[in-house]
């Protein structure tokens, strides 16, 4: 049995899958954030440029921008992960099914799990280019399916519940958020990650 799991272990190891708190909050939700500039933040800045400018390719451009969000939330995490280029590009189906499930925070989950398991299967077998996409989308869109959702509803729940007492305490939780977030901006994690996947505005 213990020679099992210190085979286990070996593969892992060789496979680079680590299961811990720095390489899933610290390593793939800084990339979660790279991917919102990349896809939703820049496409909200070329929309409000264009309906302030009167440009409406530019509105086009940020919305279709916006749309990717999914993609490239996951796309960054497979590369921060540092996932086999097979793999990197299957995260892309798996983003936008987690974005379209359990929107950003779906993304996110599905593009981990999605990531993890193919990375383990990658050149594993002679079915490689099937295999490896294979895996890394059934894993990842049945973990968005199935996992997305409900943390979804819980993160927007958290951000609704931040919102609503801000309004009624716009002082007391004004400093309150405001210096979480100032803490956030010191630590190796996204704020802006943090914020979507709380869905927070006003």
């Amino acid at each position: 049995m213990s020679s099992e799991k210190g085979s286990f272990a070996a593969f892992l190891e060789r496979k680079d899958v680590k299961f811990s708190f720095s390489r899933y909050f610290v390593e793939a939700l800084g990339a979660m954030g790279i991917g919102l500039f990349a896809s939703l933040i820049t496409g909200l800045i070329l929309k409000t440029v264009g309906s302030k400018c009167g440009i409406p390719i530019l509105v086009e451009f940020g919305t279709l921008a916006g749309q990717m969000v999914g993609p490239a939330i996951a796309v960054a995490i497979a590369q921060a992960l540092k996932a086999p280029q097979m793999v990197v590009f299957s995260c892309a189906a798996v983003g936008f099914a987690g974005n379209t499930w359990g929107g950003p925070v779906g993304a996110f989950v599905a593009a981990i799990i999605g990531t993890e398991c193919g990375k383990m299967v990658s050149k594993e077998t002679v079915i490689d280019i099937i295999a490896t996409p294979a895996v890394t989308i059934i894993t990842g869109m049945a973990a968005a399916k199935l996992i997305g959702p409900p943390v979804s509803a819980m993160m927007t729940a958290l951000g609704l519940l931040i919102m609503r007492a801000t309004e009624l305490q716009p002082g007391p939780m004004g400093a309150v958020v405001s210096t979480i977030m100032g803490m956030i901006l010191t630590l190796p994690i996204s704020s802006a990650a943090i914020a979507v996947a709380l869905n927070l505005s006003g």
